[in-house]
Order: structure tokens, then sequence, then C-alpha cells
């Protein structure tokens, strides 16, 4: 299985363009305040998906999974 076929990650994906699209077209008071972390936190969902992914083990990738 690749990590293309999870359909977690291609929904993580997803919503990360979708939140780029909508701070895209934001103001520069908010885009520079709260977009920031915004697109942070949907770009790492994603990031964490693909890193636990990548581990070995059950215990090991588990802990990129359970916030």
């Amino acid at each position: 299985m690749k990590l293309e076929d999870l359909e977690i990650y291609n929904l993580s994906m997803t919503l990360s363009d979708k939140v780029w699209d909508y701070v895209i077209r934001g103001e520069y008071f908010s885009k520079d305040t709260v977009a920031k972390q915004w697109v942070r936190a949907s770009d790492s969902v994603g990031a964490n998906i693909s890193e636990g992914f990548g581990r070995n083990t059950y215990k090991d990738s588990r802990s990129f999974f359970i916030t």
C-alpha cells in the first residue's frame, strides 16, 4: 500500500489546499495573525500522517496519529 492510497491522507491534503485557497484571498492582518497558524496546522496533519505511515512498528507510528 502506498501513502497516496490512504483516504485520510488524501482528505488532509484536500483540507490543506482549501485552507491555502481561503487564506490567500484574505486581508493582510488576518493572514499575518490567525491565517499563518491555520495554514501550519492544516499542513501538519498530512505531514504527520505521512511520517507515521513510514514507521516500522504500530507503536512507533501511533505517536504520529494520536494527539
